[in-house]
């Protein structure tokens, strides 16, 4: 499987059977997406800076919201959450996705606005790679999601929606976070390839560059 990210909380999982896409964003970010090709979209809320189907190439299942759903040999379980700590009431409601791809858990927080339930930790259940937000803003910040991290314990953390360069919105950069982490600044890689005998035995933090 090969990870991507496009920027803000949109990445590209690649798999062997499938390609799905999370949280496309529109150009008024900054960023440029490029128009990329999916099998599936995923939506966490909709937010224009998470729903931009139109930015994805090809015609494509979409999928928004909690469920269980099979598609293209990807099985993909949406919990729900919210995107503020008052249970939706000043931000709306999100939509975590725990996506199985090639034998491998992947868990996108979306917009994720509160550390976790324990109900909410045993429905996401196990988890190989987090995709999880640190910049704060209109979602946990720093110290909170490394808390989060602390409840899933996944095996690789991937931070998003953070602030960089090419983005024009004011959010706190990764540093913060990898600070929480204990992890020192690190190179960012263009993209995680990795297969179910490859995963880490002890918990890694991979910046990755868009």
């Amino acid at each position: 499987m090969e990870i991507t990210w496009l920027g803000y909380s949109c990445f590209r999982i690649h798999g062997s059977h499938s390609t799905i896409i999370t949280d496309p964003y529109p150009p008024t970010l900054g960023y440029k997406l490029g128009q990329p090709t999916a099998d599936v979209v995923t939506i966490s809320h909709p937010h224009p800076g998470h729903s931009f189907v139109e930015g994805v190439q090809t015609e494509c299942k979409r999928i928004t919201g909690p469920g269980e759903y099979e598609i293209s040999d990807v099985l993909i379980t949406g919990v729900a959450a919210y995107h503020d700590t008052e249970q939706g009431k000043s931000k709306g409601k999100n939509t975590i996705y725990v996506i199985e791809v090639d034998d491998i858990d992947v868990c996108h927080l979306g917009d994720l606005g509160h550390t976790l339930s324990a109900s909410q930790v045993a429905e996401i259940g196990h988890v190989d790679v987090l995709f999880i937000p640190v910049g704060g803003g209109n979602t946990i910040n720093a110290s909170k999601a490394s808390e989060v991290v602390r409840q899933l314990e996944p095996k690789i953390v991937i931070p998003m929606h953070y602030k960089t360069p090419e983005l024009n919105r004011e959010l706190d950069p990764v540093d913060k976070f990898l600070n929480e982490m204990g992890v020192k600044q690190m190179e960012p890689r263009p993209k995680l390839t990795i297969s179910k005998s490859s995963i880490p035995d002890i918990l890694q933090v991979v910046v990755l560059s868009c």
